[in-house]
Order: structure tokens, then C-alpha cells, then sequence
């Protein structure tokens, strides 16, 4: 309809500008002049008589005047606005049913390759010319690959649509399609053609596209790895402004297996990065995305992808002059799967997603019929589930999930239960055509229905815990059900107004604990006033005004406005003696200071690799991602404790490492060695490894062997250490620095697992929260000085360890930067309820480690 009505109106058009054209007024004119002659002025009657009127004269020349504007303002209009076009490219691939896959299909220059394309663009040219929104603005189309399944082309069509049509003439490319064509006087077939589908591109990217000077195709056979680069990796920078692609096959039956070994390619932003794109066909095609990447990833990061069928494209659109070195990639085929999923019928057992832990393939389905013995029920906990797709919201599983009761599970979720109440369950998992995850690791178990947990307590979720973790006040079970229906202990807990049990010193500590916000109703300050971190309540007046009138800082830790107020112990003093009211200004990558100062030695904190102590509760860490951290060997002792990089010869470390004993004089430097850029402490050899020789021990001089008051030391190496992508300095705060309760720090350590465990092998990072130095001093009566910071949960789980002393508190800041705002001090065990980890606070310490080191 909207096709017709474009039509009608562009013929309207022309017929009118016809007939003005025809009949215009510039012709009346002409005419008109012609029939006036011109006499001396002095003969007034004859020019009255021969002539019409002066003022006939003039309405007919404003009148002839108006006509022209509208006849030129009406051509305008016709050849400009009406003819307006909008160029739209879309990429697409269709079946060729009756047709069978030859070799010479792979090569694009081929007679073979270029007369199944013709064939192919005269029945696409036969396809749109029957679809009216299309056919009158189809302009070209081009086969760019085909591939097996009888035959699978891939093309690109090019349209000039009228702008009103764009969206319509979108919607008639997505829907799947059949064409045939008819016989030929030579042909003994018809062509049949079905699922005809395309998505809009980029029109820009046309051009590149017919652009083979980067553009590759490789073929695996049999087990054999095929290896492919970004063009110069990695001596020189891929190309800047480039389009890059790369076809892979495998032989018909088979699957893909993807690994990008190394990645740098320029960084994720906002205004346009360069981005690497991976297609599970050879036309790109976005609903057809298997992944997006951008900026850079460690070796030891999980970039391997499977692909549906036997084909994979690999983009590069480089948008940037930036220079990054690219990446490194390998594939191989593998046999398509004849099935997934099965019957599993063991008492217990384990089951993943299509090759976990790599990527799923796209657009699979995968079925579990589980049956356990008749007289048990059976559950399904999930130990690790990955179900993310970018482009599905939070709550809503329309693409890739895991369905079990009718219930379907998506996104990245920690360990969950499921159970039946039978002997049966079925599990089934769908990925759909587009982006995928690595998947799910699952085991069955059976349990008798009448004791589901013997000798424990049960969650609704069906998960199992310790008696004595019922109504404790803390959420063990991942649905609240172990703190329902409980009676509160009065004398030490706080009941929410929805029935849960809260410790009383989390009252108005402006943390909503219950969840209703019951434990900070009635906590609030009065008009006028702001209430502190500490929970007391101070006049507005006195926030940002350069005095510590909290107590904790925190009425100075968020003036964004920057002036030059009067110095004093918690304002930012410059190099020019001049201090700013602002919280936190260095290394923000603003210059706040006159003298620029507070954005000079800022050559720290970043790190190459951005993906995101021992560490109880913590993961294994990637290589790069804390280039600061180092680990300190004691002669015949392996690794001891921690330290952190802040200058080429400085390191920061803990006193209480370097406490001599009967048997071992630890404050001897030589009887030390330090690991720069280690992640594995089985590979202390390995390439980017450095292994440095202490020159000094520079322990607090008012460190308490006791209290572990003033834990901090600096450790001087012999020789400068070298930067590389593993090896950086981390930030140190400035002494007016805060990091305010609640912020999200991550400690790092090869320390033990658990408590009374053995140390990791791998580097181990875990996120914890600064806790209120209140309730901190609370919960650890007269032990918390003001060098201490208590950093953790309240609730356990994540924590320090023995071997993390010394290693650092990374807080990311402004920008990015990491600074330090700790060191691995002491606790009471690892990871318990009520005893978080406690660190020695930096910047209480920051002006003896300046005249110390410099740094």
C-alpha cells in the first residue's frame, strides 16, 4: 500500500509541474509584453487607450511573480525532497536445495563459483520484483561465499529506498523466503531457492567489502590447526581504517573449534573502537554474531568459540589510528555432534553444556532425561552456570537458557538447586542462533524425600546447610528460606518488619540489612543537616569545609567543586602549597591544582589486561591482571608473603613478615628473594617472570610487635625492575585520601584456600568492602587503631589468608587507576562471620613511605 501511494503522489507531481510548465505564467507574460507598445510620455491618450491601467500593470507582474515562486519552489521540491533516497545494505544467505557442494564452490574466481552466483542474483532480482516494497528499489546484489547444506550461499543486496519505506522494506528482507526458476530451454531443472534471509548492514561497509586486499579464506582438514593473524602481528600494528575478514571451513559434518591465543586490539569506548566480530556464517549478519571483542585479553581468558555447521567468518573493522600489535588465532575442525544431551541414569552423576568449558555453539538444543531409583526424588545443583547474552535484559531468558519444571534459568548465576518431586527430571538447554557463553557444569544427585538432608537443614531451593546456620541472621540459603519463620534473640539481633533477623549493631549503619529498609527507618537526620558514615548527624554547613567534623572523614570525601581553601590535615596540599577542598583529586585525569601537580607522577595503577587473599572465597586471577602484585621467597622456604610494586626500586610490604624467630633471621634482606610479574608459582621460570635480590628492609620504626600497629616495610631492590605488561606500579594514596565504607577493594595472594590450608598455586583475587571503622572497632574492642582498616563481609566467605601478608588492597578509582589502600595485615582465622581481615591503612602511612623511598 505504501508502495502504490508513493507511486501516485511522485505521478501527481509530474502531471501538475506539466501543465504549470506548459501554461506558465513567464509564457503570459511574454505574450502580454508583446502587445504593448511604448510612446512618448507626452502622448497620454494614446497610451491609455492601447494599454490596460498602471495598476493592472503591476497586479498582473505580482501575480505572474507569485506563479513563478510556486512553479520553481514546486520543481524543487519534485527533484530534491521527493527523490530523496535512503541507501540500504543488507547481508543474507539462502539455501540452494537441488543443488550439490563442489570444492570449486571455495574459490570466487572459478567458472563454477561464478555461474551458480549469476544464477543465484537472477533469482534474487526474480524474488524482489514480486515484492513491491522492494522490487522498484533494488539496485544490486553480489555473492560473496558459498558453503555445504546442499548448497548455503552467502550475498549482499543493495537498495535506494524512500526514507518512509525503510523500516517495511527491513521487515520484508528478515522474512524467510522461497523462489524457484523456472527451466530453461538447456536446463533439465528447476533452481529452487529457500530460506531467502538478510539483515541490514553498515552501507559504508559496501566498498570493503569488494576489497580483498585483507581478506583471507583457510580450509581445515582432517585433525590438522590452522593458525591465522591480524596483518603484521606481532611486530607491527594491524591496519588502521581497515576491514579485515577471514573465511574458515571445515569439511562438510563438521564443527569449528575458534581460540584467539592472543588478544590486543584497541579498547572498548564509547566513541567508536576497533572491534572484532565472529559470525556462525560466512555473511555477517548480526542475529548471526557468535561474539564482539574489543580492547585486550589475557592469555589464560577463555576465547574459545564452536561454531553450528562447518563454516566460521572472522571480522576486523578498525575505526582508530590507534596502534595495537592484534591478534592470534587458531581453529580446527571437530565432528558435529549426532546428538545432545541423553538418558542418565545413575544415583548420581555430572553433565555440562556442548563442550564446556569453551563456548556452546550457536543454535543447538540439548535434552537430559534423568531417572534416578524409584523410592528417591533427584535435584540438580548448578556449580557453575554462564548464560549471558548483551542484548538480553536482566529477568527475561528469550534466547539462550536452561528450562527444568517449567521454569526457565539465564544469565551468570552462582551455585542454585533445583529439585523434583519424583524420581525424574528433564533438563533441557537451548542456545539460539546469536552470541553464546561457556555454558553450565551441573551434577545430579538422588536423596530420599522423606530426609532430604540428614542431619542438616534443607532450603526451599533444595539445598543443603548446617543446622546451626537456621535463623543465625544470615542468609545462607540463596532464597532467605533458613531466616524465615524465626524468633529473633532479642539480646543480640534486630527483627525486620519481613520477619528476618539482623545484628544489632547493623542498625542505622545506612546499610539497607533487611532489605525492607525497617533497620534504618527512623535513622535519618534532621532538616538541614547530613549524616556521616559513622551515623552521626552534623549541619550541612560544616560538610566540605576542610575539617574532619565526622570523625571518619567522610563529610570530606565527596566535594566534587574544587577550590583553595585553608590547609589542614584532611584537604589536598599541592606542590605550591595551595590545598583544594576536593576529595580525592589525584591522578583523576583532571587537573585540579594550579600547578598542575596532582596529575604528575601518575604513571601507575593501569594494567594491560582489564577483564575481570590466599584468597579464601576468591578466583584464579589472569595473567597481567595485577601487575603490581609480587610474591617474597624466603631462602629454602618458598613463598612467604606479599608485596606490591610502587617505583622501578621500591616495594611495599608488611613489618610482620620480616619478624625474626630462633630458628630464621627474616629481617636479613639477603635471605630474600622477590617474583615480579608471576602468576603460577610453578613457573617461576617462566617468560616475563623477574626475580630480584633485596637491597634493604625498611620496617616502621613505631611497628608493634603486638598490636600490629604501624604493619607496613619497604623493601629496596638490587637492581631497577623493568615494566612490561605484567610488570607496573600501583598507585599509593595521597595521606588525604578516602576510601569510604561500602567501596568495592579487591585483595590478591598465593596465601591458603581456607583456613589450616595450603597455599594457591595460581594468584588468587577476591572483592571484598570496606567496613565502618565503627562497627569495625566494635566487633574487635580495643584492637583497631587509626593505621587499621577492616576490609571484608560480615558475613564470611571472602577473606585474606596465611601467605597474603604484605600483598595489597586494589581499589579502582577515578579513571580507572588503581590505587592502594591497604596491606595484608592480620584477622582472627579466615573468612569468618563477624572477623573481617584487618590492613594497614595507606594513607595513615603515606608521608613515612615519601621521605623514605621519594615515591
Amino acid at each position: 500500500m505504501g508502495s502504490n501511494r508513493g507511486r501516485k503522489a511522485g505521478g501527481s507531481s509530474k502531471d501538475f509541474g506539466a501543465r504549470l510548465k506548459y501554461n506558465s505564467g513567464l509564457e503570459n507574460m511574454n505574450g502580454f509584453e508583446e502587445g504593448v507598445e511604448f510612446l512618448p510620455v507626452n502622448n497620454a491618450k494614446k497610451v491609455e487607450k492601447r494599454g490596460p491601467r498602471r495598476c493592472v500593470v503591476l497586479v498582473a507582474l505580482l501575480v505572474s511573480f507569485l506563479l513563478l515562486s510556486l512553479v520553481a519552489g514546486l520543481l524543487v521540491w519534485h527533484f530534491h525532497y521527493s527523490n530523496v533516497r535512503v541507501q540500504k545494505v543488507f547481508n543474507g544467505h539462502l539455501r540452494v536445495t537441488n543443488e550439490n557442494f563442489l570444492d570449486a564452490y571455495e574459490n570466487s574466481n572459478s567458472t563454477e563459483f561464478i555461474s551458480l552466483a549469476d544464477q543465484v542474483k537472477e533469482a534474487l532480482k526474480l524474488l524482489y520484483s514480486e515484492v513491491p516494497v522492494l522490487g522498484p528499489y533494488h539496485k544490486r546484489s553480489a555473492v560473496t561465499a558459498f558453503s555445504e547444506g546442499s548448497v548455503i550461499a552467502y550475498y549482499w543486496s543493495e537498495f535506494s529506498i524512500p526514507p518512509h519505506l525503510a523500516e517495511e522494506v527491513d521487515r520484508a528482507m528478515a522474512v524467510e523466503r522461497v523462489v524457484t526458476l523456472p527451466p530453461r530451454a538447456r536446463a533439465l531443472k528447476s533452481f529452487v531457492l529457500t530460506s531467502v534471509v538478510a539483515f541490514p548492514t553498515d552501507p559504508r561497509l559496501l566498498g570493503r567489502t569488494q576489497d580483498n586486499s585483507c581478506s583471507f579464506a583457510l580450509h581445515a582438514h582432517g585433525g590438522e590447526v590452522m593458525r591465522f593473524t591480524t596483518p603484521g602481528f606481532p611486530n607491527s600494528p594491524y591496519p588502521a581504517h581497515a576491514r579485515c575478514q577471514w573465511v574458515l571451513r571445515g569439511d562438510a559434518d563438521s564443527v569449528l573449534s575458534l581460540t584467539f591465543r592472543s588478544f590486543d586490539v584497541a579498547p572498548c569506548d564509547e566513541f567508536g573502537s576497533d572491534l572484532v566480530t565472529v559470525y556462525d556464517t560466512l555473511s555477517p549478519m548480526e542475529p548471526h554474531a557468535v561474539v564482539r571483542l574489543c580492547g585486550t585479553y589475557p592469555p589464560s581468558y577463555n576465547l574459545t568459540f564452536l561454531s553450528s555447521q562447518n563454516v566460521f567468518l572472522v571480522t576486523l573493522i578498525t575505526n582508530t589510528d590507534r596502534r595495537h600489535p592484534g591478534f592470534e588465532a587458531t581453529f580446527f575442525q571437530l565432528p558435529k555432534m549426532t546428538s545432545c544431551g541423553g538418558s542418565l541414569s545413575e544415583a548420581q552423576g555430572l553433565f555440562s553444556s556442548p563442550y564446556f568449558p569453551g563456548h556452546y555453539p550457536p543454535n543447538i538444543d540439548c535434552t537430559w532425561n534423568i531417572k534416578v531409583p524409584n523410592n528417591r526424588n533427584v535435584k540438580v545443583r548448578f556449580k557453575l552456570f554462564y548464560l549471558v547474552d548483551p542484548n538480553v535484559p536482566l529477568g527475561t531468558c528469550p534466547k539462550d537458557y536452561v528450562e527444568i519444571n517449567g521454569e526457565r534459568y539465564c544469565g551468570e548465576k552462582s551455585q542454585f538447586v533445583v529439585s523434583s518431586n519424583s524420581s525424574k527430571i528433564t533438563v533441557r538447554f537451548h542456545s539460539d542462533h546469536s552470541y553464546t557463553d561457556t555454558g553450565f557444569l551441573a551434577e545430579y544427585l538422588s536423596y530420599d524425600s522423606n530426609d532430604p538432608c540428614p542431619g542438616m537443614f534443607m532450603c526451599n531451593t533444595g539445598r543443603c546447610i548446617q543446622k546451626n546456620l537456621r535463623c543465625d541472621g544470615w542468609a545462607d540459603c540463596p532464597d532467605y528460606s533458613d531466616e524465615r519463620f524465626c524468633r529473633c534473640n532479642t539480646t543480640h539481633q534486630f527483627m525486620c518488619k519481613n520477619k528476618l533477623c539482623k545484628p544489632l549493631f547493623w542498625v542505622c549503619d545506612s546499610v539497607n540489612d533487611c532489605g525492607d529498609g525497617s533497620d534504618e527507618e527512623g535513622c535519618s537526620c534532621p532538616a538541614e543537616t547530613f549524616k556521616c558514615s559513622n551515623g552521626k548527624c552534623l549541619p550541612q554547613s560544616q560538610k566540605c569545609n576542610g575539617k574532619d567534623n565526622c570523625g571518619d572523614g567522610s563529610d570530606e570525601a565527596s566535594c566534587n567543586s574544587v577550590n583553595v581553601v585553608a590547609c589542614t590535615k584532611y584537604t589536598y596540599r599541592c606542590q605550591n602549597g595551595l590545598c583544594l577542598n576536593k576529595g580525592n583529586p589525584e591522578c583523576d585525569g583532571k587537573t585540579d591544582c594550579s600547578d598542575g601537580s596532582d596529575e604528575k607522577n601518575c604513571d601507575c595503577g593501569l594494567r594491560s589486561f582489564t577483564k575481570q587473599a590466599r584468597v579464601v572465597g576468591g578466583t584464579n586471577a589472569d595473567e597481567g591482571e595485577w601487575p603490581w602484585q609480587v610474591s617474597l621467597h624466603a631462602l629454602g622456604q618458598g613463598h612467604l608473603c606479599g608485596a606490591s610494586l610502587i617505583s622501578p626500586n621500591w616495594l611495599v610490604s608488611a613489618a610482620h613478615c620480616f619478624m625474626d624467630d630462633r630458628n630464621f633471621k627474616y629481617s636479613d634482606h639477603t635471605k630474600w628473594t622477590a617474583f615480579l610479574g608471576l602468576l603460577d608459582q610453578s613457573k617461576r621460570s617462566s617468560t616475563g617472570v623477574q626475580e630480584h635480590k633485596l637491597k634493604r628492609i625498611i620496617t616502621h620504626p613505631l611497628f608493634n610487635e603486638i598490636t600490629f600497629d604501624y604493619d607496613i616495610a619497604l623493601l629496596e631492590l638490587e637492581k631497577p625492575a623493568e615494566y612490561s605488561t605484567v610488570v607496573r606500579p600501583i598507585c599509593l594514596p595521597d595521606p588525604t585520601h578516602v576510601f569510604p565504607a561500602g567501596k568495592a577493594i579487591w585483595v590478591t595472594g598465593w596465601g591458603h584456600t581456607q583456613e589450616g590450608g595450603t597455599g594457591a598455586l595460581i594468584l588468587q583475587k577476591g572483592e571484598i568492602r570496606v567496613i565502618n571503622q565503627t562497627t569495625c572497632e566494635d566487633l574487635m574492642p580495643q584492637q583497631i587503631t587509626p593505621r587499621m582498616m577492616c576490609v571484608g563481609f560480615l558475613s564470611g566467605g571472602v577473606d585474606s589468608c596465611q601467605g597474603d601478608s604484605g600483598g595489597p588492597l586494589s581499589s579502582v578509582e577515578t579513571a580507572g587507576r588503581i590505587f592502594q589502600a591497604g596491606v595484608v595485615s592480620w584477622g582472627e582465622g579466615c573468612a569468618q562471620r563477624n572477623k573481617p581481615g584487618v590492613y594497614t591503612r595507606l594513607p595513615a602511612v603515606r608521608d613515612w613511605i615519601k621521605e623514605q623511598t621519594g615515591v
